[in-house]
């Protein structure tokens, strides 16, 4: 049986550091390693869709990359029902576990896409006139 990569065998895929560029006018800036995401995010009471932008607006300023619409899912179930019954929602709560599936396959698509080379940062020829 082969063992699975990961970030810690060598078999893993990890991106380097990012690397540094001078642009024409001479400032230097770090390019992150091209990455796309997907965000799934449950709550029962408050807050799922604050959280989600929160994590995909950082996700973004990092440059990566959202995998679509239909990688960016918040949602709730067994909203302000009691705890103790909440995992039977949860269970029963198919179009959501579709609504998952479905950012996970827009991941997957995204990822072929990007070692491909067919997924690009639109902004990613643009200058940035205040880098961090």
């Amino acid at each position: 049986m082969a063992a699975t990569p990961t970030r810690r065998s060598p078999a893993a895929k990890i991106p380097s550091a990012p690397k540094k560029w001078s642009s024409k006018d001479g400032t230097t800036r770090a390019i992150s390693p091209a990455g796309s995401f997907s965000i799934v995010v449950h709550g029962d009471a408050a807050g799922a869709e604050t959280l989600r932008r929160v994590l995909t607006d950082w996700l973004t300023d990092m440059g990566l990359i959202a995998a679509g619409n239909a990688a960016l899912v918040d949602g709730y179930v067994g909203y302000y029902r009691p705890y103790a019954t909440s995992h039977d929602d949860f269970d029963q709560a198919k179009d959501f576990h579709e609504e998952v599936r479905n950012a996970a396959r827009s991941l997957v698509n995204g990822v072929r896409l990007l070692r491909r080379g067919k997924l690009k940062r639109p902004d990613a020829s643009l200058r940035e006139p205040r880098p961090k």
